[in-house]
């Protein structure tokens, strides 16, 4: 009953945003870069700041550092939203979020100067490669409800490392706004302040079971984003470009853009490798090396990125003899 009617405000809630979003034209306009082509509302993604607003109403003597971090990253990236920001203030603000919740977590007793330093630039890493993979109908939708799906059952059968209202209340967010988003035509885009606002969710959720397993295994919940993620970069300063710009180098970006495929299909296929990964990594979880499982997994999503490489060269060549 309970989720039934946080579903029910949260559905109320993503209506009265559309209103505020239409009335002040928070929209998206498409571009040369751009993976939809026609003008939609942004910032639908909000909802995950008001599902953790609800959620730390009722949990209030526990989560104040988490619940800050995530409402100065979800109030910076709205900014951003609606008028650019430099990448100074909002790597800046996701800094200060960041240490919140490493204070939250006792992380500056657990490790040394340099695993903190490490840990820093591995979050922050993480939040801008969520933020850089939502360009497409349902892909952040999907890709959440995967990740929160392999944590709430690793809460549940595996180690309790949380309350599981927690997770339950970030994948029932997911559901409202891909309700919305998850279609031909979406009514709304997530926009950075809901990419980075569940990004910060997914990676506190990360880091606390890691500290309680003791395991770097369970970073392979963001594998798929993470090897598009690092080999884009990678492939962009090999070309010389503003890895901060708008592209599309993306595998889902080439996908759909140059092959045309639809970005629904595209958004389940990288949702579904991700299940198939995070249920691969439950299974051998304590039965085989934490590095066995890592070449496992990074080693056939490298080579799946590299097809990408073919890809775009068969499109050239067909954009060529089409000329």
């Amino acid at each position: 009953m309970e989720y039934t009617i946080l579903g029910i405000i949260l559905m109320i809630i993503m209506l009265l945003y559309f209103k505020v979003a239409d009335h002040f034209n928070i929209i998206d306009k498409p571009n040369q870069r751009s993976s939809h082509t026609e003008i939609t509302l942004r910032g639908g993604g909000i909802i995950f700041w008001f599902s953790a607003l609800l959620y730390f109403v009722q949990h209030i003597q526990n989560n104040y550092f988490f619940f800050t971090g995530i409402t100065l990253v979800s109030l910076v990236s709205f900014w951003d939203d609606i008028q650019s920001l430099s990448n100074k203030i909002r790597i800046s603000i996701h800094f200060l979020a960041i240490t919140l919740i490493f204070f939250d977590l006792g992380l500056f007793n657990l490790f040394p100067i340099w695993g903190v330093v490490i840990a820093y630039v591995l979050a922050i890493g993480l939040i801008n490669a969520y933020n850089f993979m939502d360009g497409i109908n349902g892909i952040t939708g999907l890709y959440t409800l995967v990740v929160m799906g392999a944590l709430l059952y690793v809460n549940t059968k595996v180690q309790l490392f949380t309350d599981g209202a927690f997770i339950k209340y970030a994948m029932l967010a997911s559901l409202v706004f891909l309700f919305f988003n998850y279609r031909k035509k979406a009514k709304c885009f997530a926009g950075d302040v809901g990419s980075i606002a569940i990004a910060f969710w997914i990676i506190y959720l990360v880091l606390k079971l890691i500290l309680v397993t003791e395991s770097l295994i369970w970073l392979l919940f963001l594998a798929v984003y993470g090897v598009d993620a690092i080999c884009t970069i990678l492939h962009r300063l090999f070309l010389k470009q503003n890895i901060f710009e708008a592209h599309r180098l993306h595998l889902y970006q080439v996908l759909s853009n140059e092959y045309k495929i639809q970005h629904r299909l595209v958004s389940l296929l990288y949702a579904l490798v991700q299940a198939g990964i995070s249920f691969l990594v439950i299974v051998l979880y304590q039965k085989v090396q934490d590095a066995v499982i890592f070449l496992l997994v990074i080693l056939p999503l490298l080579c799946i990125y590299s097809s990408k490489f073919y890809l775009l060269n068969k499109s050239n060549l067909r954009l060529k003899h089409e000329a």
